[in-house]
């Protein structure tokens, strides 16, 4: 299960602040919960790194999923279950692995600029570039390496995003 409380790295603060004024959203947790989606929508594993806790952002486990908490913890279970459990990652890691690399998608796609941006984003083909390793970027063994454009244009691989 993850974590009961959540708290966003200061990277983590600063994109979503940005998203906020970009798309007028007004909460965190409605952010994240886009974030969140996009993360599980791609087929990879986000990268095992040390995400720190050190901004003065923080939600608990029921403000982030809402009325829909329970579904978020479904997604959350079988996910994790897909991905296998490691000794060095739990179920609270991999959630904050995953809301941090969707949030980075998120900050990272020039379209997010407007709701409608964030729309056309969830309802993309394109495969999305995490803005926070894209120094580490590896090859794409599909699509031969990333170029600036295409490390420009990150979406999502499904419509299906809940928020």
């Amino acid at each position: 299960m993850p974590a009961e409380n959540i708290r966003l790295s200061q990277t983590g603060r600063n994109q979503l602040i940005q998203l906020k004024r970009h798309t007028r959203i007004a909460n965190w947790n409605v952010l994240c919960r886009w974030a969140y989606c996009l993360s599980l929508a791609e087929q990879t594993q986000p990268r095992h790194v040390k995400v720190p806790a050190d901004s003065s952002v923080e939600m608990t486990w029921r403000t982030f999923g809402g009325d829909l908490e329970e579904i978020y913890r479904g997604l959350a279970m079988e996910r994790s279950h897909r991905e296998g459990r490691s000794e060095e990652v739990n179920d609270a890691d991999l959630f904050r692995l995953h809301l941090h690399r969707g949030i980075g998608y998120l900050a990272g796609d020039r379209r997010v600029k407007t709701i409608a941006g964030l729309l056309r984003l969830a309802v993309s083909q394109e495969k999305p570039v995490d803005v926070n390793q894209s120094q580490n970027i590896d090859m794409d063994k599909d699509d031969g390496a990333l170029d600036q454009d295409s490390m420009s244009k990150p979406a999502s691989a499904t419509s299906d995003h809940p928020v």
